[in-house]
């Protein structure tokens, strides 16, 4: 752990062009991230917050086939949607690039191509797995089978999702292509390596010894288990045969690319490149100078290409620093539910900017408090509804409201000077001087979630000393000792507009606004009058309006829609069953008929009895329907009934038919139904 760094690096993992942000991204990479960069800023760091579009790879090219766009249209077009709602959630990041650009472009093929003069690749020709419908080889996440090491049947050509463990497509037992569904097969291909073996005890003694007591205990056990698993780390292709990356720039390369997940981690260092050359700096001060902090944000299913091959690329480079820490996050789930993209579950960011207009902040505070830090979270609407509702209302707007609304009254907005400081006062003050030094010890240990709650602390503090001085009565017996409660609010008030921007940066901004103030970190531990005597504040504006519950169930009617038509396009019909013959079919004698009563059969949770008007006569059946629907909501259904359906002794009672029903996506029975006009009870069926 580098202590007192010059300047840090802090890269984001780079979002995949192949569809919008959602809000499990946001938890795991984007907002503590963010959180951590403009924590940085406020107390003066140099900061490169890096970050920029993943564009290359087999789904790009796939996503491009199915629109029936060029995979440059496909790029452009979640480019633009991705970089939009970074910048309107706040995400602050310095510079924003992509890997289609002729820079990273550049950046990559010098890097590989210095590997390669340097004899740090072995050049192998192997047997890949082939679509051969496809008439393409097949990249690792093309491919799917089940895992060797958990028996997990969803496991990648390149990981296991389920147990963590790294994988080789060839790997995996009975694969399939995601492309066609063929069974792939064996195809020999050149291609070049990166001996990761070579690097199997300086990853050892770098992570397990020298990051043992700072990297996250969840990181940690995936690198342990890469290191130690079986005969340890093995070679691993740099190269691919695809139709849309960066070429190997080497002969006899013809029609390969780089390995998407070769080229993307050196996007962080072209990206660093291009914001360099726009502000003036030196790119390698922040990728080669030991006395700079290296961190990366990730998700947990990146954490192989961030802590075993990226390092021992950079490692193989020799110029490079490494990752000072990669904090990488669990994954956030919601509803119940795993977030998936293929299928529609998930809070798209540039939808919720829609629906949720202004209420930024809201989001970030409720990702953060439910961060998967170290285990998979839930995201769930009713829980962001309470954490708007009865904390960010109830707690921090409401202390400052009552503080603006109450310096307007008081003192027509104008900070008043404080006469002597009570034994209350004073602890206060003191205790409100504490707080940045123990939400910073929060931040830099990457523990979001307890800072953000220490912040709330700081909210709680202004609420309990206006409810404990209760200024609003004083007013009237001790106007001089309420021009000191109200100093000491409005400088608790003042604390929270600095404190908060890390976490909730629209919010700081208004407060700014209001209080007529911007503060630096530092200020709020080491001076008193954050706020002095005779400032001139704005007037109250409300920082959280309520959430109402219409909105919520807005949202999860929209997760519920889609859930059924997952369900529906899912759905596969029953098999035939045997071949009838039309003398068979025509012994049936299916009628309309109108269910005329309906009442539970005693002691049976199942069965409704039915009294039904079948136009031939109106006779009882005995329905397995009773925990799909109420004696009163199938009182006048028409329905379909098979009338000469020999009669069935059911608890006693003698069922006489049949109501003919089948099941709805969501596994709900429903009636086979004649509902047209002028269909009369009686009619035959045929």
């Amino acid at each position: 752990m580098l202590e007192n760094p010059k300047r840090y690096t802090i890269t984001a993992a780079l979002p995949y062009t192949n569809g919008p942000i959602h809000i499990g991204h946001l938890a795991g990479v984007y907002v503590p991230s963010d959180i951590y960069a403009r924590y940085l800023r406020l107390q003066g760091k140099d900061v490169a917050f890096i970050c920029g579009s993943d564009e290359h790879g087999v789904a790009i090219s796939m996503k491009a086939k199915k629109e029936g766009i060029t995979p440059q249209e496909v790029i452009d077009k979640y480019d633009g949607i991705i970089r939009k709602s970074f910048e309107d959630f706040g995400i602050s990041f310095d510079n924003y690039s992509r890997t289609s650009a002729k820079i990273h472009h550049d950046t990559a093929s010098e890097f590989f191509k210095k590997l390669y003069d340097n004899g740090d690749f072995i050049e192998e020709v192997t047997e890949q797995l082939y679509d051969a419908k496809a008439e393409q080889f097949l990249a690792d996440r093309f491919v799917t089978g089940t895992c060797p090491k958990c028996g997990n049947e969803e496991a990648y050509g390149d990981q296991c999702e389920k147990c963590g463990s790294s994988l080789n497509a060839t790997d995996l037992i009975n694969p399939k292509s995601t492309i066609t569904g063929e069974t792939p097969i064996l195809k020999s291909t050149k291609h070049w390596f990166l001996p990761l073996d070579r690097y199997q005890n300086f990853m050892k003694e770098w992570i397990l010894v020298g990051h043992k007591n700072d990297w996250k205990t969840n990181v940690l056990g995936q690198v342990k288990s890469w290191l130690e698993d079986g005969d340890g780390l093995k070679p691993r292709a740099v190269t691919r045969d695809l139709d849309w990356g960066i070429d190997v720039p080497v002969a006899g390369a013809e029609g390969k690319k780089l390995y998407v997940w070769f080229d993307a981690p050196i996007g962080y260092i072209s990206s660093t490149k291009e914001w360099a050359a726009r502000v003036g700096k030196n790119w390698e001060d922040y990728w080669k100078s030991p006395d700079t902090k290296l961190v990366h944000f990730i998700g947990k299913d990146n954490i192989v290409f961030h802590c075993i091959i990226f390092p021992a690329m950079l490692k193989a480079e020799g110029s490079y620093i490494l990752p000072d820490n990669v904090p990488a996050n669990e994954f956030l789930n919601l509803e119940g539910n795993k977030l998936s993209t293929s299928k529609n579950w998930a809070v798209w960011l540039h939808e919720y900017l829609i629906d949720f207009p202004d209420k930024q902040d809201v989001l970030r505070y409720a990702l953060t408090a439910n961060a998967p830090e170290t285990k998979d979270n839930d995201f769930t609407w009713k829980d962001f509804q309470a954490r708007n509702n009865n904390e960010l209302a109830a707690i921090f707007g409401n202390f400052i409201n009552r503080v603006v609304v109450l310096t307007n009254k008081y003192y027509n907005g104008i900070v008043p000077t404080p006469n002597d400081l009570t034994e209350i006062d004073e602890h206060t003050l003191a205790e409100l001087k504490a707080y940045p030094s123990v939400i910073s010890s929060s931040v830099e240990r990457y523990r979001f979630r307890e800072a953000q709650g220490e912040l709330m602390n700081v909210a709680r503090l202004g609420n309990k000393y206006l409810a404990d001085e209760e200024p609003w009565k004083m007013i009237k017996t001790n106007p001089e000792r309420v021009q000191t409660q109200m100093y000491v609010a409005l400088q608790i008030a003042a604390a929270l507009q600095v404190l908060s921007e890390p976490f909730l940066p629209f919010t700081s901004s208004k407060l700014a606004r209001i209080l007529r103030c911007n503060l630096n970190w530092n200020s709020v531990s080491e001076t008193s009058d954050l706020i002095p005597a005779g400032h001139q504040i704005g007037e109250a504006e409300i920082l959280f309006a309520q959430i109402e519950d219409a909105e919520i169930q807005q949202q999860i009617d929209k997760l519920e829609a889609t859930k059924t038509a997952n369900a529906m396009e899912n759905r596969k019909p029953e098999p035939q069953k045997p071949t009838t013959t039309f003398e068979d079919f025509s012994k049936l004698d299916l009628r309309v008929g109108t269910i005329l009563e309906a009442e539970k059969m005693p002691k049976a949770n199942k069965l409704l009895v039915l009294k039904v008007d079948t136009g031939i006569d109106i006779r009882t059946i005995v329905s397995g329907i009773a925990e799909h629907f109420s004696p009163e909501e199938v009182i006048g259904k028409r329905v379909t009934v098979l009338v000469n359906l020999a009669p069935r002794a059911l608890r006693g009672l003698e069922s006489q038919g049949m109501i003919l029903m089948t099941n709805n996506a969501e596994g709900k029975l429903v009636f086979v139904n004649p509902d047209a006009d002028g269909v009369e009870n009686g009619a035959l069926i045929s």
